[in-house]
C-alpha cells in the first residue's frame, strides 16, 4: 500500500514549497490597482503550478516506476506475458536514466505533468481563496478554521476531478516497462485517442472487476479486446 512512498516523502516537502511561494508571489505581484481580479488569481495560480514542474515530473516518474512494478509481477503470476519487473529502489531508477538518457530522462512526460499541474492549480488556488472569504465577518479577521478547511476541501476536489483526465494521460506516458498487450505512446494526443477508443483501453466492465475480484488477479484481463461484448463475455466465463 506503501510503495513509492519514500519518493514522495523526499520530493513532495520542495515540491509544495514552491508551489506555495510560487502562488503567493504571483498573487503580490498580479494585484493591480482595482485589486486583484478572478483572471489574475487564476493566472498566479497557473504560474505556481508552472513552477512546481520541476520537481513533480521526475517525482511522479519515479513514483510510478516503484509503484507499477507489482502489477507487472502480479501479471506475469497470473498467465500474462510480461516481464518480470525488477525490484528496483528510486536512487537506482534515476541513476539509470540519468545514465542512459541524461538529465532529459528523468523528465519523461514532462509536458503531460505541465498540462495536469497548471490545470489543477488553475482552478485550486483561485476557489479557495474565495470560498475561504465567503467565510469572513470583515476585512481584517481570517476566516474560522472549519471554513478554511471545508474550503480546502471542496476547492481540493474540483480541481482534482477536472484534472484527472490530464493525470491518466502522464500516467501512461511515464511508464517505463509495459507489459502483455500494453503499447507505448508517442505523445498526448496519442494517449488521448488511446484512452478513450473502446478497442485501445481497458473497459469501466473490466475495472469494476477488477476492484471487485483483486484476489483473483485482474491483470489477466488486461488484453484490451476488440469489443465491449467481447470483454464481458469473457470476464463472465470466469
Amino acid at each position: 500500500m506503501y510503495r513509492g512512498s519514500a519518493v514522495n516523502i523526499v520530493l513532495v516537502t520542495p515540491e509544495k514549497a514552491i508551489k506555495l511561494a510560487a502562488n503567493d508571489f504571483f498573487r503580490h505581484h498580479y494585484t493591480g490597482q482595482s485589486g486583484l481580479t478572478l483572471w489574475r488569481e487564476m493566472a498566479a495560480g497557473a504560474s505556481a503550478g508552472f513552477c512546481q514542474v520541476i520537481i513533480t515530473t521526475p517525482m511522479e516518474l519515479l513514483k510510478i516506476q516503484l509503484q507499477d512494478a507489482g502489477r507487472l509481477t502480479a501479471q506475469s503470476r497470473n498467465g500474462g506475458a510480461a516481464l518480470q519487473a525488477p525490484r528496483l529502489s528510486a536512487t537506482a531508477i534515476a541513476l539509470n536514466l540519468l545514465k542512459s538518457k541524461g538529465i532529459t530522462g528523468l523528465y519523461k512526460g514532462n509536458a503531460a505533468t505541465l498540462l495536469r499541474d497548471v490545470f489543477f492549480s488553475l482552478i485550486y488556488f483561485p476557489l479557495f481563496a474565495n470560498l475561504r472569504d465567503l467565510g469572513r465577518t470583515n476585512q481584517v479577521d481570517e476566516a474560522p478554521f472549519y471554513w478554511s478547511f471545508t474550503s480546502g476541501l471542496i476547492a481540493g476536489g474540483v480541481a482534482a476531478v477536472a484534472a484527472n483526465p490530464a493525470d491518466v494521460i502522464k500516467t501512461r506516458l511515464q511508464l517505463l516497462t509495459r507489459g502483455a498487450n500494453e503499447r507505448a505512446y508517442t505523445g498526448i494526443p496519442d494517449a488521448f485517442r488511446s484512452i478513450f477508443d473502446p478497442k485501445d483501453s481497458l473497459s469501466h466492465t473490466q475495472i469494476i472487476y477488477c476492484l471487485c475480484n483483486a484476489e483473483k488477479g485482474c491483470y489477466h484481463h488486461y488484453s484490451a479486446p476488440s469489443t465491449l461484448h467481447e470483454s464481458r463475455k469473457s470476464l463472465l466465463s470466469n
